[in-house]
């Protein structure tokens, strides 16, 4: 993967992350992302719809965004890995460290009022994507 990619997403509050649906249309969803190196990382509720999207598609299309979801940058394509033990736990100890007020506090607010646990995951094949793919389908 080309690390040089994931800078805008470093400076980013925000990433627009696209997941595709059975039916193959696409849900837009801004989540918040860390960036390290050629590695990028997010989050989700464990029972949040996106991630029976992800399990049965993981390809995932990626854009800096708005914190309501409006894209800033360019589109790219990725595949999404679900975290677990040590990599999940450095990927949500580098989330804390870019949003500490949001998932220090915020996030494990939200996972005990909704009786639920986090979910880690890894971007992986970073790549640049067909031009206007996010606005074309929307």
């Amino acid at each position: 993967m080309n690390e040089k990619l994931l800078v805008p997403f470093d400076s980013t509050w925000a990433m627009l992350l696209r997941t595709r649906k059975r039916d193959g249309s696409w849900v837009d969803t801004p989540v918040n992302v860390a960036v390290t190196g050629d590695r990028a990382y997010f989050g989700t509720p464990a029972n949040s719809a996106k991630v029976k999207r992800l399990r049965n598609f993981p390809d995932v299309e990626i854009a800096p965004c708005t914190v309501r979801g409006r894209p800033t940058g360019a589109v790219l394509r990725a595949r999404a890995r679900l975290l677990d033990g040590a990599e999940a736990l450095e990927a949500a100890r580098r989330m804390r460290g870019k949003y500490r007020l949001v998932h220090s506090v915020m996030v494990p607010l939200e996972l005990l009022i909704k009786r639920t646990h986090g979910l880690t995951y890894e971007l992986t094949g970073v790549r640049v994507a067909d031009r206007g793919s996010i606005n074309a389908e929307s």
